[in-house]
């Protein structure tokens, strides 16, 4: 099981240590068929049985982020309609595992990534929707993610280095793009909840329905124009009208908070392509992104509603 890409696991995750796991801790669990699922930046997923997944963290980071997912999950389950991964079962650190893992209910279907765009602008209403729900006041104790929901002037730094040593032919183009978006109003509001990641590797869809959006582990408080990215990097220009126009009808309308949104697109389309140039699919969620906010009908204005 080969990770998507990114950094080396801190810890070897084998089938093995996960049964021990369950058997020293969830052993009414344990003997149900086990089988490993994706190892991406961050977790080892494993398929128990046919309604649990398994989730362990492979670096001491991402360790943090699930200790953040057992605190506030079930408070997000409440406040969004889509079934989101709240832990069932919590697993603890031992002599064999540093860190805390979960336990959380299977969700049919494949991600969105796997899916023709074309396709999505079906559901793009439900997944704005989610992000109208989510996008609500966070408490003062939430988690701060220096690298999500922040003003975009926090990544510019990185953001140049990255694109500079991409040698993309179309990294002018991306840079001036950056820039437009450094000179949007800057977020005024109270902090609210923001996932943080919400790419098309991270929502499921099956039968043609989005029916669950995963991996909160970025989860924090802040500017919602970060998780907004995602109407470029998942949907069509077509899509993506339609998910402006839903989340407008619901959080409002704010030029400025799209301006912003373009820019944090062009971030994560840069931050693929310089940290994970192994992955077909993340390079190609990249380009995707790439190609929206340079080429589609909508490029020159930002989208409209």
């Amino acid at each position: 099981m080969p990770p998507i890409s990114g950094p080396a696991a801190e810890v070897d995750i084998t089938l093995d240590l996960v049964r021990d796991l369950l058997r020293d801790q969830h052993p009414d669990l344990a003997e149900r068929p086990l089988s490993p699922l994706a190892e991406g930046w961050d977790n080892a997923m494993f398929r128990l049985g046919q309604h649990f997944l398994v989730r362990l963290p492979r670096r001491q980071v991402a360790a943090d982020l699930v200790a953040h997912e057992h605190r506030w999950l079930p408070v997000i389950a409440r406040l969004v309609d889509l079934p989101v991964p709240a832990p069932v079962r919590h697993g603890r650190p031992t002599a064999y595992f540093p860190w805390s893992w979960s336990i959380t209910r299977w969700t049919e279907g494949r991600p969105a990534a796997a899916t023709a765009v074309r396709g999505r602008g079906h559901w793009a209403g439900t997944l704005a929707r989610f992000a109208a729900q989510l996008h609500r006041p966070a408490p003062a104790d939430a988690p701060h993610n220096p690298f999500r929901a922040v003003p975009l002037a926090h990544r510019d730094e990185v953001f140049r280095e990255r694109l500079g040593r991409l040698d993309h032919p179309r990294a002018a183009q991306l840079l001036t793009v950056w820039e437009q978006a450094l000179r949007a109003p800057l977020y005024a509001g109270e902090p609210v909840w923001v996932h943080g990641d919400p790419h098309p590797l991270n929502m499921v869809v099956h039968r043609g329905r989005l029916a669950a959006v995963i991996d909160f582990g970025d989860l924090s408080g802040g500017d919602p124009a970060s998780d907004l990215a995602t109407a470029w990097q998942t949907f069509d220009w077509e899509g993506r009208a339609g998910f402006v126009v839903r989340y407008s009808e619901l959080a409002g309308r704010d030029e400025a908070l799209w301006q912003r949104a373009r820019g944090w697109a062009v971030l994560y389309a840069v931050n693929s392509l310089a940290l994970s140039a192994d992955s077909a699919e993340f390079l190609a969620i990249a380009e995707h992104t790439i190609a929206q906010v340079l080429d589609a009908p909508d490029a020159l204005a930002g989208p409209r509603r």
